[in-house]
């Protein structure tokens, strides 16, 4: 886990080192185990790192990694949970290794394979590999999106790195405000992809690779999708004998590649069913298990507090346990470093700043987390609201159409008695799409005339093309849980949840793995779901060998929740301002400041 940084020549002048040393160091917190640089003799390419050292962590891991004959070079964020395979594989047809990396594999798969070697690498990755022979500059960025990767191009100089702001402290950069961007946050409370903030920087679409060469920077290509692999396997799924031994093994299977490193890993532990299996499963292997829970005063004693139950989990697993308990006045201390750290606006990722917080001061560089179980397993409320309000509402003729009038009419009047969306049901319920922004919106489109200047507002939901986006994701599967695993997985989990947990982990140099965001696991448990579409959490709860606790297996799902509505409620000035629409509000503040 690292911060990477590249950058390309495009007119003859070479490359700025100072300005991708600058891009480089605004990651310092994402590898404060060393930092690396390489230029081109000509100064036309020049890769850079900062290293969190989790696998050789010996100065033989430092990076960029150069091939043996001179040609390639690489700078990787991230880790290749099979890289031991595909080395013994490579070494058998007579490669050979200096370092004991990931990186030098996949540094040999490309010299050998070119952007096929993608299909080979089981982990979350984003990468910049330089061809000296061909003047080329791969990039790459895992199938879920796990690793963040943004790219800048004004057409003298490309660029790319791991964060927002450090492609912004390189300088350079296009900073005119993007409406897609802030329509996107107040849409859905973070910024989809493949936009930001600044009209002068993408992200790299999860599951694309990219080619830059001399006078060109090609168009980005899809190499995995999520609904596509969710399609292929309902295609391909075939009656399974034993259900329960194939889903044990699939989630033995994950743990066992997760917890690859040659450094300690320890585990998130809440009361819930993704993050108690985790531990479970853990547990079962040879790696000592430790754990961390993180407690909120506000909550202590009440039906919210999850930390006795998680702590029951922890002595009923053998676990070396922490619990680290936060209050009002540390989130108000930790503010403006938590803001800093975020790279992006984000509603959310404030629990995982401070358990990562806590993970980090006691002693671990790395830990698990129980992110992704509820999409993968139909966990959240949409997967029976979503097709239920498609089902209901899909039969009402020319639905969109009559929906538009009736909410221009009533949305006036709706807000000011209850939600919003309420007066969005016939325009946007009818297909999955739409259901979908109903159910996972933060302010409806034509709210955001009121948060936004109008013509903003505007521009970015003409770029935007949610509901039309949101419709392609759903299309590919046919079985409705599948389709809402695939709404899930592409919309919040992608462009909220571990991006969050990119930052928020990388904040204190910790990685963050999520064994639950598996390629090879989503493949095996979406052919289980096509065959048993009543498979859910709960047997995947069931797959440790020892038994959780039944107060786990029986807890109803309440969700993990924050005080965040109680903390920042001293900033609101009104009804519309409280909760998480306040807040949404605050932080768009704190970073529009800086526009």
């Amino acid at each position: 886990m690292c911060g990477i940084a590249a950058a390309f020549d495009r007119t003859g002048r070479g490359i700025d080192p100072e300005a991708l040393v600058c891009t480089r160091d605004r990651m310092a917190v994402r590898g404060p185990d060393g930092t690396g640089l390489w230029m081109a003799p000509d100064r036309h390419v020049g890769l850079a790192h900062r290293r969190l050292a989790i696998i050789d962590t010996s100065d033989a891991g430092i990076q960029p990694i150069v091939s043996a004959d001179g040609r390639f070079h690489i700078t990787f964020n991230g880790e290749i949970y099979n890289y031991a395979a595909l080395k013994d594989a490579l070494i058998r047809d007579g490669h050979t290794f200096r370092t004991g990396t990931d990186t030098e594999v996949i540094l040999t798969l490309y010299a050998r394979e070119g952007a096929g070697m993608l299909e080979r690498l089981r982990g979350m990755y984003a990468l910049a590999i330089h061809d000296a022979e061909a003047r080329t500059l791969f990039l790459a960025r895992d199938p879920y999106g796990i690793k963040p990767l943004y790219l800048a191009d004004d057409g003298r100089r490309f660029a790319a790195a791991s964060q927002v702001q450090a492609l912004l402290a390189g300088g350079g950069i296009d900073t005119t405000p993007e409406p897609a961007g802030h329509a996107g946050f107040f849409l859905w409370g973070h910024v989809p992809d493949p936009f930001t903030l600044y009209r002068g920087i993408r992200a790299l679409p999860a599951g694309h690779h990219l080619l830059v060469e001399e006078g060109r920077v090609n168009t980005p290509v899809a190499f995995a999708s999520i609904p596509d692999r969710l399609a292929e396997a309902e295609r391909e799924a075939g009656e399974v004998r034993d259900v329960a031994e194939s889903l044990r093994e699939a989630m033995r299977d994950t743990i066992r590649h997760h917890l690859v490193a040659d450094v300690p890993v320890g585990v998130f532990l809440s009361a819930g069913l993704d993050s108690t299996t985790l531990a479970a499963l853990t547990a079962e292997t040879p790696t000592p298990l430790q754990t961390v829970t993180l407690g909120f005063e506000e909550f202590r004693g009440t039906p919210r507090d999850e930390v006795p139950l998680a702590e029951a989990v922890a002595r009923h697993l053998g676990a070396k346990h922490d619990t680290v308990w936060t209050t009002k006045s540390d989130f108000t201390g930790a503010l403006d470093g938590l803001m800093e750290a975020m790279d992006q606006p984000t509603i959310d990722g404030v629990n995982t700043y401070f358990v990562s917080r806590a993970a980090a001061q006691a002693g671990l560089k790395v830990v698990l987390s129980g992110l992704g179980g509820d999409e993968l397993f139909g966990g959240y409320p949409t997967f029976r609201d979503v097709p239920r309000l498609v089902g209901t509402v899909g039969r009402v003729p020319a639905a969109r159409v009559l929906g538009r009038g009736v909410r221009a009419l009533t949305a006036p009047v709706v807000r000011r008695v209850t939600s919003p969306k309420y007066a969005g049901l016939l325009e946007y319920g009818s297909g999955y799409g739409g259901a979908y922004l109903l159910r996972r919106a933060l302010y409806m489109p034509w709210e955001l005339g009121r948060v936004l200047d109008p013509d903003v507002a505007r521009e970015g939901l003409a770029t935007l093309q949610t509901v039309a986006r949101l419709d392609a994701t759903a299309r590919p599967p046919r079985a409705p849980g599948l389709k809402v695993t695939a709404l899930e997985s592409c919309w919040y989990m992608r462009h909220q949840l571990l991006r969050d947990a990119d930052w928020a982990g990388m904040a204190h140099s910790l990685e963050l793995r999520t064994p639950l965001v598996d390629w090879t696991l989503l493949d095996r448990v979406a052919r289980l779901r096509a065959a048993h579409p009543a498979l859910g959490k709960r047997d995947m709860a069931r797959t440790p060998a020892t038994s959780l606790p039944a107060d786990v297996l029986n807890r109803p799902k309440t969700g993990f929740s924050i005080p965040v509505g109680e903390w920042v409620r001293a900033e609101a000035t009104g009804p519309e301002e409280r909760g998480l629409r306040g807040w949404a509000r605050f932080v768009h503040g704190r970073f529009a400041a800086g526009l």
